[in-house]
């Protein structure tokens, strides 16, 4: 296949659905490991990622300028665009939304948003339920319940954020054992500091994202869950700063 020939389409109601990807951009913004992979088709083929103290919006479309030379790739090749949705910072989930609907609306192809905590759970080689958990900061996390479904995974309710209490109450209100997904041995080791909850058990993965994002975006692309410039959103959680300290008159 040609490589400016990246997909064909069917058609379903109304609505094309993508059957074949190959050039996929991804990028994770919104956890502290940021990245960006490109795929084709599931096989990544090119991935960056680094963890500073720099703040990933200014160094991000350095990294990216560089995969893409190493690639030899435009950003007008890629057929599909998927970014980490959240939940994660407020400042990286503005700075990776705001650069997918760029590309989305300028090279007119669709894009996916993708939950950082489904990218941690997707991860997982166990069954049953899954507990993937993120660094919230301000003492907090953000989790979710997820389940394997075939090749997927199935979040199960919205996902949240709260403190290590607030996470294992919500968790022992669950029917069955669950494995807490996570990618970062420090916060698992506050959150499994408390006790009481039998049957947990625990499960390191990458914390590089991006790769797994992409993946997520090809089988909804697949089957024709795809947004564009104007209707990707993130998926936020918690409140912004200025919106819980704000003061009204």
């Amino acid at each position: 296949m040609a490589r400016n020939t990246c997909f064909w389409r069917v058609w379903s109601n109304n609505c094309p659905i993508i059957a074949t990807i190959v050039l996929v951009l991804a990028l994770d913004t919104a956890s502290a490991s940021g990245s960006i992979a490109v795929l084709r088709g599931e096989k990544v083929i090119g991935v960056v990622a680094t963890t500073t103290d720099e703040t990933y919006s200014s160094r991000m479309f350095r990294q990216l300028e560089f995969l893409l030379a190493e690639l030899k790739l435009r950003l007008d090749e890629f057929e599909l665009f998927a970014v980490n949705s959240g939940p994660g910072s407020f400042t990286g989930l503005r700075v990776g939304l705001t650069a997918a609907k760029g590309w989305a609306e300028v090279c007119g192809k669709p894009v996916v948003g993708v939950s950082g905590l489904e990218a941690v759970a997707a991860q997982s080689r166990n069954a049953g339920t899954l507990f993937p958990v993120l660094d919230a900061r301000r003492g907090q996390v953000y989790f979710g319940f997820y389940r394997h479904e075939g090749r997927r995974v199935v979040r199960e309710g919205e996902d949240r954020v709260g403190t290590p209490e607030e996470f294992f109450a919500a968790a022992k209100e669950r029917s069955s054992p669950g494995v807490i997904v996570y990618t970062d041995l420090e916060i698992v080791a506050k959150v499994m500091e408390l006790a009481g909850v039998d049957g947990l058990h625990v499960e390191e993965v990458s914390p590089m994202l991006a790769p797994v994002i992409g993946r997520i975006a090809i089988e909804r692309a697949e089957r024709g869950e795809t947004a564009d410039a104007l209707t990707l959103d993130a998926n936020y959680v918690r409140r912004s700063d200025a919106e819980l300290f704000w003061k009204g008159p």
